[in-house]
C-alpha cells in the first residue's frame, strides 16, 4: 500500500494569508492557527496599532512573516491599497478570511428594536458586514486569478444566518456593560455572507478557487452569567463556544486537507442549528 503523509495536506508554508478583523476575538485566534501552521499571516484590522501589535507577537512565537495593516474594509480605495501592500510584502496572496464585522460605534442605534431601528445605522453595519465582504473578496480575487495558482477563502457568518435567534435568551442579559440582542441587520449581513460564499464558488470554480463559509455559534467573550446559562442551555453540548474552537476549521478549509471542498458552510455551534 502506498504510504500518503496525510499531515502535510494540513501543512501552510510557503503560502501568505490575509485575516480581515485580524485583531478581533475571533481573528486573532485565527491569526495564531494560521501561523502554527505555517503560513504567512497579513493582520487586517480597523485598528492598525492592535494589528501591528499581532503581527510582531506572531512573527516572534512561530518565526513566520507577518505584517499589521489598518483598513476599513468598506473603503474601496483602502481594501485595493491593502491588497497592494501584502502583494509587495509576500509577492502572492494565497488565503483569505473575510471575517470583518461591525458592531457599530452607537451601541444604542445596534441594539435598537426592530420598529426603530433606522435605516442609518442598517447601513452602517451592512457597509462592513456585506459590502465589506463584496470588496475584499473582489480585491483578493482578482488577485489570486492574476496568480493563477488557485486560493482559498473563507468567510465568516453566522448561525443567526441560518436561523432566527431565540429572543428568549436575551432576559436578564448583558454584554459590552449593557443588555443586548441580536438585530435584524446582524441575521440579514449573515445570511448575505452565506448567499455572495454560494455565488463566488460557483463563480471561480474555474480559477481553482474555493470559497467556504464558517458559521460560528454563540463564543464566550465576557457576556453575563444570566446570559451565558441561558445561551448554553440551547445547546445540545450545553455550553458556549472558545474562539480557539474556530481554528481548526479554518485550517482545514485554508489548506489542501479540503482541496474537493468548495460552496460550503461550516458550522462550529455546538449543535444549536440541529434543533
Amino acid at each position: 500500500m502506498t504510504t500518503v503523509d496525510y499531515k502535510s495536506f494540513f501543512d501552510l508554508r510557503g503560502r501568505t494569508a490575509v485575516v480581515t478583523g485580524g485583531a478581533g476575538i475571533l481573528g486573532k485566534k485565527i491569526c495564531a492557527g494560521l501561523a502554527s501552521f505555517g503560513a504567512d499571516v497579513a493582520v487586517v484590522d480597523l485598528d492598525g496599532k492592535a494589528a501591528r501589535a499581532l503581527a510582531r507577537a506572531l512573527t516572534e512565537q512561530y518565526g513566520i512573516s507577518s505584517v499589521g495593516i489598518a483598513c476599513d474594509v468598506s473603503v474601496p480605495d483602502e481594501v485595493r491599497a491593502m491588497v497592494e501592500t501584502v502583494v509587495e510584502r509576500f509577492g502572492e496572496i494565497h488565503i483569505l478570511h473575510n471575517n470583518a464585522a461591525s458592531k457599530s460605534s452607537d451601541l444604542d442605534a445596534f441594539f435598537a428594536p426592530f420598529e426603530e431601528y433606522s435605516l442609518d445605522q442598517w447601513r452602517q453595519v451592512m457597509s462592513v458586514n456585506i459590502d465589506g465582504m463584496f470588496l475584499v473578496a473582489q480585491a483578493v480575487g482578482k488577485q489570486m486569478i492574476r496568480q493563477g495558482k488557485g486560493g482559498s477563502i473563507i468567510q465568516t457568518a453566522s448561525i443567526y444566518g441560518l436561523v432566527a435567534p431565540d429572543q428568549r435568551i436575551y432576559e436578564g442579559s448583558h454584554y459590552m456593560g449593557r443588555p443586548i440582542n441580536t438585530p435584524a441587520v446582524y441575521s440579514a449581513s449573515k445570511a448575505a455572507v452565506i448567499g455572495l460564499t454560494k455565488y463566488l464558488a460557483t463563480y471561480w470554480a474555474n480559477h481553482g478557487i474555493r470559497v467556504n463559509a464558517l458559521t460560528p455559534g454563540g463564543m464566550e467573550s465576557g457576556q453575563n452569567e444570566t446570559f451565558q446559562a441561558n445561551y448554553s442551555s440551547r445547546v445540545p453540548l450545553g455550553r458556549m463556544g472558545q474562539p480557539d474552537e474556530l481554528v481548526g476549521a479554518v485550517v482545514y478549509l485554508a489548506s489542501d486537507a479540503s482541496s474537493y471542498v468548495t460552496g460550503q458552510n461550516i458550522v462550529v455551534d455546538g449543535g444549536w442549528t440541529v434543533w
